[in-house]
């Protein structure tokens, strides 16, 4: 059961690019869909660009900037997913035929965007950086995520190849978590994903939120600076109700009811 956030589409004065830059009508290129029932607390955001097989535009990136604002001050969310409602495809990546309309400089303060927006949010049958093949360089931190995930050799190998991996081949190299055979909806890997979310779902969210924030931040530093960072999240989640309820239920030998306080 699904509850729909309307989020209002605040790109009426860029004339004919509008709130959907490919046509679709009536709709925006980005959806928010908070879940309902016993998936309470799971939130998607829908990427909705047939046209442009979900190639990242300007109105696109504008709407899901403005999604990911709009979430952040969400006290329900605990979860969010991303998931395409074109069929076939995931994200097609950079939407070249708009970056060939735009100038040096558009150029440059758009992709500052895209790297922003990219360092917010972090498959597909086939994946990969393939911008040099388009005379491009990766721009929204590929170049940068990418050897932090595989290693410098082997990233560079990819990168400088715009080698194009498949979904087995990705979770081989530790790039994904997870493959899965597809079904006949074209779906499993949605089903794959809340499937995951529904696990995370009854943990403690603070807990939760704490430990993302010492995962990301200590993998920016070396690791006396990361097991300080890690010493901060553990001192702001010990004054929680959820950590004493957590130990109650231990002790009570029941599951625990956190509520994120």
């Amino acid at each position: 059961m699904l509850r729909a956030l309307r989020l209002p589409c605040p790109w009426g004065h860029l004339g004919a690019r509008g709130c959907a830059s490919d046509g679709t009508a009536g709709g925006c290129e980005i959806q928010v869909r908070a879940l309902a029932g016993s998936d309470q607390g799971i939130t998607e955001i829908v990427m909705n660009r047939p046209g442009a097989r979900n190639a990242l535009g300007y109105v696109f990136v504008s709407e899901l900037q403005d999604a990911l604002a709009r979430l952040r001050e969400d006290q329900h969310l605990r979860v969010l997913l991303f998931r395409s409602a074109v069929k076939g495809v995931f994200c097609a990546g950079a939407d070249l035929k708009e970056r060939e309309q735009m100038s040096a400089a558009e150029v440059g303060v758009f992709v500052q965007r895209l790297r922003g927006l990219m360092n917010d949010i972090a498959s597909t049958a086939v994946m990969g950086l393939i911008e040099t093949t388009r005379g491009l360089l990766p721009g929204a931190g590929g170049t940068q995520r990418l050897p932090r995930c595989l290693g410098v050799a082997l990233a560079k190998e990819l990168i400088f190849t715009g080698r194009r991996l498949t979904g087995v081949q990705a979770h081989t190299l530790g790039l994904v978590n997870h493959a899965v055979d597809q079904n006949e909806e074209g779906d499993a890997a949605y089903h794959r994903a809340r499937a995951l979310a529904q696990e995370i779902l009854p943990q403690a969210p603070i807990a939760v939120r704490l430990g993302k924030v010492a995962i990301d931040r200590g993998m920016e530093v070396d690791i006396a600076s990361g097991m300080a960072i890690e010493g901060m999240c553990y001192a702001q989640n010990i004054p929680t109700r959820d950590r004493l309820e957590g130990m109650a239920a231990f002790r009570e030998k029941r599951p625990p009811k956190f509520v994120g306080k």
